[in-house]
């Protein structure tokens, strides 16, 4: 089954960069909706909502726990608003905070697991809601959709940082990472 049979704002022939546009735009208007709700029924802040996401995802990543100073850059935040941010989840019993064993000054953010379950719990709609659009698909189709949100991913986390000097021109050049074939 195709994503073109679900949708018939298609155009004929492939959804066009404005189909995806407001599609990820519904998309992110729905998460953002159920995040703001979790936060006000948690004293957070819709900044709060986002870090708890980044340090649970975090070990997703590259298998390692968020830090701070990874945190502030992912989220684009000054130490002092990581800080603030970190102290109210810590208060709302969300996280906890630890010292690396090899190297004291690091500290590795912990999604504390009642916490993670009230969570879970909240977001189920979601849950289901992305089951239920799974099953819609293929394993194969899910794989391309899957690699499609990956590159896009990596596509905006790369035209988030600065472009490189290019030796070759004097100018600048942004580097895009390719996926290996």
């Amino acid at each position: 089954m195709t994503s073109e049979a679900h949708s018939p704002e298609a155009p004929a022939a492939g959804p066009d960069l404005r189909f995806f546009a407001v599609q990820l735009r519904r998309l992110n208007a729905e998460v953002n909706r159920l995040a703001h709700v979790f936060a006000n029924a948690q004293g957070l802040h819709a900044t709060d909502v986002h870090a708890l996401a980044a340090i649970m995802d975090g070990p997703a990543r590259d298998g390692t726990a968020m830090t701070p100073s990874r945190l502030r850059e992912e989220l684009d935040l000054t130490s002092g608003a990581v800080t603030a941010c970190l102290d109210r989840l810590e208060r709302a019993g969300h996280i906890a905070r630890s010292r690396d064993a090899a190297d004291r000054r690091v500290v590795h953010l912990h999604y504390l697991p009642a916490a993670r379950e009230f969570a879970r719990s909240h977001f189920e709609p979601l849950s289901r809601s992305t089951r239920a659009a799974q099953a819609r698909f293929s394993d194969e189709e899910l794989a391309v959709v899957a690699d499609f949100l990956q590159a896009l991913n990596e596509e905006l986390a790369h035209a988030r940082r600065p472009a490189e000097p290019d030796p070759a021109t004097g100018g600048t050049e942004r580097r895009t990472p390719r996926r290996p074939d």
